[in-house]
């Protein structure tokens, strides 16, 4: 080579400096393309916030507000009682119902309040964020100590509003109304003894009853170090690409849209409408600025991080952040030797639509209780026929809470899913708001017999085993007017309605359950009075089984990781979610109290069963012979209220 040749020495160097530059690792390359791209027009924002080698999320400077329930309350009037109520003393409550009953119209409202068959109740419901407007909420009633009423059972609450209220100065204001509230009510001393326990007659809920007026979006706030009209703009631009909507005409529309220098307000996506805590968590999990560089770098990190227990959740919401581009690092997650990898991995999957995880999905349900409602989750927001198939056959399972589970999510993904076979009973001509309604489904599985009803929402029961019948002979009522007999040896029920100033009715069915519900519901009973005739059956062991209710995957319970015989690098216990976050097709507890008592039953039984668990990546025996699940009707104590006579 002539190297006085400028042409020849040139390429010589050239040639050098390319290798040179292929030496140089990764990282630097994002540092040098990052000092390249720090130009003069950048303001200090710019200069600040860039990412170098740790990208900055968005949930590092900003936060959610509205996240926590609003409280509605009311006074209202249940009417339709057997001579148990009773007029209420002077107090507030009273004049407020007084005043409410005046400005409708009635012309008596002492006469009401007087009468025996009425009683008046104070109303609560708890909003949460993201409902839409006509969305239910469930009711929670109880009567003053003020107030003469011994009981509600056969009840129905009058039409209310509902509104939040403030107190300021020891004095409370009322809000704006949020939900209009109606409907039968269903006492917490559903099958007690009025004798031994006469107060649960006093308290009660309306399933459904509260019907959304006014929808409660969530607003996502930066942080005062981070406030400016620039970057707010850029938070909205960056959710805006990930997540967007279009319009009736066709356009593109962002989710998320900056009203102030500090506020953006928020839009939940399509694909989460079930999961809307999962949406929060991938929002903040969104990079704030990255350079196509950076970008690479952080995924090759993450692909890593998504093997390791410590690091898998964090990895997998970032990958999911990221979008469609990381579906095939999320795949190798798949591969993991533990089973908490390959469900975070897999939860993630799921909703970038793609299906691949659907057996991780499948496994954590049936063998990880802390894993199962955000396994359910993912699953349900799958348009996949695998994925109807899958939960069709975990409604085959064992345990209670993954076959009801499974079904609350099949029924979430399609209503009208010939294999639910749900019929909508309760339904009267005078009812014009259907709030009555309820649904039967009896389903033909294979697992053992069940029936399941629930206390929360959406008012139903579940036969599955659609033959299984009451044993005889057998003496309960369904309401105060409908008994259900049946003689020893015989193979039919009989179900009679007496009521006075009306003609008696009769009607002869199968034992079978679901036929026996139907009879009932043609003689006019309603869902409480369904749920008392089951109530009193399970006490009176007619039932094949003890009767299960609200058996509901959870979220926040406590998860231990099993241990290999290596030092581990992070904590061992730890809580899947956080409580109070669990996905929309789980309703949850809204009593504090009752909320706190089941996680820390949850942290006992999860603590007390770490030794004696497997490798969760190793096969093992079913849960229910290996350790006590939350749906064992041995592992919790009944609760006193609602279902203390599931347990026999």
């Amino acid at each position: 080579m002539d190297e006085t040749n400028p042409l020849s020495f040139s390429r010589r160097k050239w040639l050098q400096s390319a290798a040179v530059a292929a030496a140089i690792p990764a990282a630097m390359l994002a540092r040098s393309y990052v000092a390249a791209d720090e130009d003069d027009d950048a303001d200090d924002d710019d200069k600040r916030y860039r990412t170098k080698l740790e990208t900055v999320l968005i949930g590092e400077h900003t936060t959610f507000a509205g996240l926590e329930p609003v409280v509605l309350e009311g006074v209202g009037l249940v009417r339709g009682l057997s001579g148990t109520g009773g007029d209420p003393a002077p107090s507030p409550y009273r004049t407020m119902l007084m005043d409410d009953l005046k400005k409708r119209g009635y012309r008596n409202p002492n006469a009401i309040l007087e009468s025996p068959n009425t009683a008046l109740v104070l109303v609560r419901a708890h909003l949460r964020p993201m409902l839409k407007k006509g969305d239910r909420l469930d009711i929670e009633i109880r009567v003053p100590e003020s107030a003469n009423a011994t009981s509600l059972v056969g009840g129905e609450l009058m039409e209310l509003r509902l509104s939040d209220k403030a107190m300021v100065g020891g004095t409370t204001f009322k809000g704006r109304d949020h939900a209009i509230a109606h409907g039968r009510v269903l006492t917490e001393g559903l099958g007690a003894s009025t004798v031994t326990e006469p107060a649960l007659l006093k308290k009660g809920r309306v399933l459904g009853g509260a019907i959304v007026t006014k929808e409660r979006d969530l607003s996502l706030f930066l942080k005062n170090d981070f406030r400016s009209v620039r970057n707010a703009q850029r938070i909205s631009d960056v959710i805006g690409r990930r997540f967007h909507h279009f319009d009736e005409h066709g356009i593109k529309k962002p989710l998320a849209t900056a009203k102030t220098d500090q506020r953006l307000l928020l839009k939940v996506h399509p694909r989460y409408k079930d999961n809307f805590p999962r949406y929060l968590q991938v929002i903040r999990h969104l990079a704030f600025r990255e350079t196509p560089v950076e970008l690479r770098v952080r995924m090759n990190r993450l692909k890593h991080d998504l093997s390791i227990p410590e690091t898998a959740n964090s990895s997998a919401l970032q990958l999911e952040a990221i979008g469609k581009d990381s579906i095939p690092i999320l795949k190798t997650g798949l591969t993991a030797p533990t089973l908490e990898c390959r469900f975070h991995s897999a939860v993630a999957l799921a909703y970038l639509e793609d299906s691949s995880g659907l057996p991780a999905l499948v496994e954590s349900a049936k063998k990880e209780r802390s894993f199962r409602v955000f396994a359910f989750a993912a699953i349900a927001s799958l348009e996949d026929a695998d994925a109807y198939v899958a939960l069709r056959e975990l409604m085959d399972e064992p345990s209670d809470e993954t076959r009801y589970g499974a079904f609350r999510s099949l029924w979430t993904m399609d209503h009208k899913n010939p294999t639910l076979k749900g019929e909508k009973l309760g339904v009267r001509e005078n009812d014009e708001n259907d709030d009555s309604a309820y649904h039967l489904h009896a389903l033909d599985t294979a697992g053992p017999p069940l029936v399941h009803a629930t206390l929360r929402t959406h008012p139903e029961v579940v036969v599955f085993g659609d033959k299984q019948e009451f044993r005889v002979p057998m003496y309960a009522t369904a309401g105060k007017h409908i008994m259900v007999t049946a003689q020893p040896g015989a193979t039919t029920m009989s179900l009679s309605r007496f009521e006075i100033g009306k003609p008696d009715k009769k009607v002869e069915t199968s034992l079978r359950v679901a036929d026996v519900i139907r009879a009932a519901d043609e003689l006019g009973a309603s869902y409480p009075d369904i749920l008392q005739l089951l109530a009193d059956a399970s006490k009176q062991r007619n039932l094949p089984v003890a009767l299960a209710l609200d058996k509901l995957p959870e979220a926040g319970r406590a998860y231990y990781r099993p241990s290999d015989g290596s030092k581990a690098t992070g904590p061992r216990g730890i809580r899947i979610g956080k409580p109070h976050s669990a996905p929309g097709m789980f309703p949850e507890v809204d009593d504090p109290e009752e909320a706190s008592r089941r996680m820390q039953e949850d942290a006992r039984e999860a603590r007390g069963n770490r030794v004696e668990r497997p490798m969760l990546s190793v096969p093992s025996e079913p849960e229910e012979t290996k350790k006590p699940d939350s749906d064992s009707k041995s592992s919790r104590k009944p609760k006193k209220s609602w279902n203390w006579f599931a347990k026999r």
